[in-house]
């Protein structure tokens, strides 16, 4: 069972992301507030659970949190600014959208910036420790699948519908073969030679 917060004595935000070791696609985050005593026994880091337990648990969150925003930083400003700082500009993004304002925030990770002058702790592996965190990763994880979901219907060639945008063997055969997109990241290694795609790098 996760615990329910670090600060039992404020109002707390849980932050994480989704997508940031993908080849294609933003990055999304997302912000939840979860209230005082909200209890749910399946919560978990969203990568330790099924696809469709992690949207029955959407459900659940949207329907139970306080507060909740996703913030999204699409590849151009990935590539311009860098994945880490990206994920994190994401999870601003995220905190700006809450409805209601934090007073305390965790984060997934051991890297985070000052969110206005909001006391923060992250947190290693805290999708798999707090709720919020762990809502938060369901929340940006779900929601970046369907808009990769989406835009798999545009370039089918890419598998995205099942990859998601990151680098599998599929994904890179692709590339190599259709070239890149403007969903791609260009600041990472989109290619590798195909020797390498053989030995299932």
């Amino acid at each position: 069972m996760l615990h329910n917060c670090f600060r039992e004595d404020s109002i707390e935000a849980g932050c994480d992301e989704a997508g940031r070791g993908c080849l294609a696609g933003p990055v999304f985050a997302a912000a939840v507030i979860l209230p005082h005593g909200f209890e749910c026994e399946e919560l978990n880091d969203s990568k330790k659970i099924s696809e469709r337990l992690r949207y029955q648990l959407r459900k659940t969150i949207e329907e139970n949190a306080t507060a909740y925003a996703i913030g999204i930083v699409y590849q151009q400003d990935i590539d311009k600014i860098n994945i880490l700082n990206a994920s994190i500009a994401a999870m601003h993004k995220a905190l700006d959208g809450l409805s209601v304002a934090p007073q305390h925030i965790i984060v997934d990770g051991n890297r985070f910036k000052p969110y206005k002058d909001i006391p923060f702790q992250t947190i290693v592996k805290g999708d798999g420790k707090y709720m919020s965190i762990a809502a938060a990763s369901i929340l940006a994880k779900t929601y970046r699948d369907d808009y990769m979901n989406n835009l798999a219907k545009q370039f089918p060639a890419y598998g995205w519908d099942k990859n998601k945008g990151y680098p599998t063997k599929a994904h890179r055969r692709a590339i190599m073969e259709c070239g890149i997109t403007e969903h791609h990241r260009k600041s990472f290694t989109l290619t590798i030679d195909d020797n390498a795609l053989k030995l299932d790098l």
